[in-house]
């Protein structure tokens, strides 16, 4: 059985757990927003914003006691591998998916802003 979070570690789950958000929305921003515009050179600061959100979910993970046991240990690890790959994945289903609209010698940033810009709401 997991242990509750003691009361002195109660900050530090409070803040590791708002910095899992913050950092991981700041990744899937600064992820899409590179790709979006066709500016790599953000790019690295998705990067480091994932090594936030990795250094933010080890804390929590520290701080709830869930690196004592091989299963709270995996789900960590399955988190942190999913939130890595998923706006890659994302990426290419969107630009899979509007690809036959468009031009296919169109850059991939080209497909999905204009696919995206050219829908009536």
């Amino acid at each position: 059985m997991i242990e509750p979070v003691a009361l002195k570690d109660f900050f530090l789950t409070f803040f590791s757990a708002a910095m899992v958000i913050m950092t991981g929305g700041l990744y899937a921003l600064l992820f899409a927003y590179s790709r979006v515009k066709s500016r790599p050179g953000l790019m690295p600061l998705a990067y480091a914003a994932y090594a936030g959100l990795f250094a933010s979910v080890l804390a929590l993970a520290y701080a709830a006691n869930l690196l004592n046991h091989g299963f709270w240990i995996g789900i960590v690890l399955l988190m942190l591998v999913g939130y890595l790959l998923a706006p890659h994945a994302i990426w290419h289903l969107c630009v899979g998916t509007h690809r036959d609209e468009l031009a296919a010698d169109a850059e991939p940033a080209e497909v999905f802003s204009t696919a995206v810009n050219s829908r009536e709401v």
